[in-house]
């Protein structure tokens, strides 16, 4: 398989199920997936993402995966550097889901448009988990795989 191809497949598989996760959340709180995606597009667009509809609920969905194979071509492309990451995916899989989750709560939103909201543990450490067993784990699996 190409580069390409295992990129492709690690950050739409941690893609679908990051956000599905999150989505689970939200919905067992009784919040909208809309309002979650359009969270998301806030990023970019600011607070006036949550008067978008389902158009701008789809532009964060969208920015969401474009996250995703960001995050998978990275962890690609540093696993073509220290080989430690094809030969050990569970252990640096984890390492980079919290890396992931740590960069883009507390640098990536922080910097973007979208609003500003107070610190709480018990999320941080929810998406933590996510992001370790639902973005970094796959990532890392699927790029090993393909590696060999």
């Amino acid at each position: 398989m190409t580069g390409l191809g295992t990129v492709a497949i690690a950050g739409l598989l941690a893609g679908t199920l990051d956000i599905t996760a999150t989505s689970t959340l939200f919905a067992l709180q009784g919040l909208s997936l809309e309002r979650l995606w359009q969270g998301i597009a806030s990023g970019a667009l600011g607070a006036r993402a949550f008067s978008g509809g389902k158009k701008i609920a789809a532009v964060g969905l969208l920015f969401h995966f474009v996250i995703a194979f960001v995050v998978a071509a990275v962890y690609y492309a540093l696993s073509r550097v220290w080989p430690v990451l094809v030969e050990t995916p569970w252990v640096w899989g984890a390492v980079y889901g919290a890396a992931v989750h740590v960069v883009m709560s507390r640098i990536v939103l922080p910097l973007s448009a979208a609003p500003k909201r107070v610190f709480s543990a018990k999320a941080f450490l929810v998406q933590l988990a996510i992001h370790i067993c639902f973005v970094g784990l796959p990532v890392a699996l699927v790029v090993s795989h393909f590696a060999r």
